[in-house]
């Protein structure tokens, strides 16, 4: 019971916060609604009692977001698109509340929950990278590879939007590299 409704949940604000990725036409909007999306998936994880898997997708993929977060806001000039429209800071400090004790409950929650048991036990002698693989390799191979085709079109995708304007050299006024090597020669 507890699990569906979590599933439920986490499905439908995942949907919504990367729709407002896709539809967002500010940069820091979209970055903020993927890494809150990449939180939610991790949810998904930990409801499907793949713990490892849940701190991975919170350790790399939202600290990769956190990463290109930080480029965006200053390869971007994030100010000048925003204009807040919201005129009741108490709705922003009740939802934000009830964000953060939805989140406290969820990591909570195994801790008070006594019939909650390791689906795969360690093995004596086998270590938990091997362990992890195992399990990795057999019962989750399927969105194992689901997410290796994702990150592969995403890192196309990438490369395909940035070679986009590499034919458009930032330096084609001249007067920028004379201004270089004058300072270069003043030193």
């Amino acid at each position: 019971m507890y699990e569906t409704i979590a599933f439920y949940l986490f499905s439908a604000l995942t949907i919504g916060l990367f729709l407002i990725t896709v539809m967002s036409k500010n940069v820091l909007y979209a970055m903020t609604s993927l890494a809150a999306g990449m939180v939610l998936i991790s949810g998904f994880f930990f409801i499907l009692g793949a713990d490892f898997l849940g701190v991975v997708q919170l350790i790399v993929y939202v600290g990769a977001i956190m990463a290109l977060y930080s480029f965006a806001m200053m390869f971007f000039d994030a100010t000048k698109d925003i204009k807040e429209k919201n005129t009741n800071p108490a709705l922003i400090f009740v939802l934000g509340g009830l964000s953060a004790l939805a989140l406290v409950l969820m990591f909570a929650a195994p801790i008070y929950n006594e019939s909650i048991q390791a689906l795969y036990p360690m093995h004596e002698g086998v270590g938990n990278a091997q362990d992890v693989g195992i399990v990795l390799f057999t019962k989750y191979l399927v969105p194992f590879e689901v997410a290796a085709v994702m990150l592969l079109v995403a890192m196309i995708a990438g490369i395909i939007l940035a070679g986009k304007k590499m034919d458009q050299s930032l330096t084609k006024d001249t007067s920028v590299d004379d201004e270089i090597l004058t300072q270069k020669d003043a030193k």
